[in-house]
């Protein structure tokens, strides 16, 4: 509109009264302008969000154009892995802390001080009694010895000439030619000189004994520790450390607690001589190292504890075991036959979620009892051959719909999320059938379509648009229609 000049609306009053209504028309037009263009986006918002609730509701496409199954409130049907309910034989375990003991340990140390001047083992090796470990210097115990069994000798012969003449003395004597005393004097002589023998005989053994002791070998058989001395030292009797250490580990055995609750159970058994398992698991539990057979009772109750120590041996033919290990023990104290079990995952506040005939789940309440590795003893109203929900749990209620999935699917679907955790944000928060139908395509085309979604976003984004719901990704050749992604997948 045009604007008259300031000095004509001040001689014309009237005009400039016109100028002023006209002003405020326009801005009345502006303002219901800006109204009516305001209503018009929050009625296209309103249709846009309307049409994509109803896609998801409507869950991912099916093979044939069908939607995905619904629950019995108009919900899709939640993804859920199952467990089968069975009876088998359960055993009643006992988990404790042990320690693994050597049977036996000796400190291999010289028995005679001397230069040690060879080695015959290698540090780790299994040896046997009696086996040949180190030699010493056996120079100056060589040269006792045969000292020792010279003096013998000497006296040997001494011995035997004495012998000779009391024998002649006593012929003599017989033929009145010679006096008793003199007999009596030869027979005197004839004795000393036979404690001279058996003490040279004394010494030569003990000259021996020094000279094999320069020979070092295993007092009991097992595994050698790490050498504490080594060629060239000059070892002794007193060193505390010894040469080496060997402890016996075939058999070897498992020292752990008990509690006091078991103590009659476990005594009878005993007593009765039947075999009561023990396994060995490793610190995390998840890998088992042996299995042996309790055979034996401390022969009091700690009282501070309120438990008793128990000791299983363990062949360990295979050398897994070493001395003061750590283990996680598990004693079985009883056998439950044909008991009613279910998956331990499947358990939560003593319920469980029963998948029926007609694909919806029903809560049953049960009581757990004992758990054996991955399954759970239960009571209730469970048969054998029934499914119970196991994954999934926790997005379920009374009469809800659900799918059943495999396991390795699961796996898939975890997996996909965790590869396309580093670029986009809103794959973690797909619905879970969205999530499923992910797993179903192959690693290289969910990637591909995943970089599709976030580039048509980006266009969107650029022009100023809102992105437009995306399409249904192309199904396997062997599997089912993917399901669409709304614009949050591409995030």
């Amino acid at each position: 509109m045009t604007h008259l000049p300031r000095h004509f609306l001040n001689a014309f009053p009237s005009a400039r009264h016109q100028q002023g209504r006209a002003d405020k028309a326009l801005v009345l037009g502006l303002l219901i302008a800006a109204a009516l263009a305001a209503g018009g986006y929050w009625w296209w918002q309103k249709n846009a969000a309307g049409d994509a609730s109803q896609a998801t509701a409507a869950g991912p496409a099916q093979p044939g154009g069908k939607s995905a199954a619904r629950g019995p409130a108009g919900g899709a049907a939640q993804p859920v892995s199952v467990g089968l309910v069975d009876r088998r034989d359960m055993r009643v375990l006992v988990s404790a802390i042990g320690t693994m003991n050597a049977r036996a340990t000796a400190v291999v140390r010289a028995k005679v001080s001397g230069e040690l001047q060879r080695l015959h083992f290698k540090e780790g090796d299994e040896v046997k009694a009696g086996q040949l470990l180190a030699e010493i210097d056996a120079r100056s115990y060589q040269a006792s010895y045969d000292q020792a069994k010279g003096a013998l000798l000497r006296d040997q012969a001494l011995l035997k000439n004495a012998q000779l003449d009391l024998q002649r003395y006593k012929d003599l004597q017989a033929q009145d030619s010679i006096a008793g005393q003199q007999v009596d004097t030869q027979a005197s002589l004839v004795r000393q000189y036979q404690g001279t023998v058996a003490s040279d005989q004394a010494q030569v053994d003990a000259a021996r004994l020094q000279l094999d002791y320069t020979r070092i070998t295993a007092p009991i058989a097992g595994r050698l520790g790490l050498r504490q001395a080594d060629r060239g030292n000059v070892v002794n009797p007193s060193d505390a450390n010894g040469i080496v250490t060997i402890t016996q580990v075939k058999p070897i055995d498992a020292l752990f607690a008990v509690p006091e609750v078991h103590v009659d159970k476990l005594a009878q058994r005993l007593a009765l001589g039947l075999d009561m398992p023990v396994e060995l698991w490793d610190r995390e539990q998840k890998n088992r190292l042996a299995v042996g057979r309790l055979n034996a009772l401390d022969n009091s109750i700690d009282v501070t504890t309120g438990t008793i120590k128990a000791k299983a041996a363990f062949d360990n033919r295979e050398g897994k075991l070493f001395a003061n290990q750590f283990v996680n023990v598990k004693l079985q104290v009883n056998l439950l036959e044909q008991a009613l079990t279910v998956p331990a995952t499947a358990v939560q506040n003593n319920y469980v979620y029963l998948v029926q005939q007609d694909g919806t789940v029903t809560q049953r309440r049960i009581t757990v009892g004992t758990a054996d590795g991955d399954r759970v003893v239960v009571e209730g109203e469970l048969q054998p051959g029934d499914q119970v929900v196991t994954d999934g749990i926790d997005r379920l209620r009374e009469g809800a719909a659900v799918t059943v999935i495999a396991d390795d699917k699961l796996q898939k679907v975890d997996q996909a999320v965790q590869e396309a955790g580093s670029q986009p944000r809103g794959v973690r928060n797909l619905p879970p059938e969205v999530r499923a139908r992910l797993a179903t395509m192959a690693p290289e085309e969910r990637r591909a379509y995943l970089q599709k979604l976030r580039a048509e976003r980006d266009a969107a984004q650029a022009k100023g648009q809102t992105p437009a719901a995306a399409p249904a990704p192309t199904a396997p050749a062997a599997g089912p229609a993917a399901a669409p992604l709304g614009p949050a997948a591409a995030h």
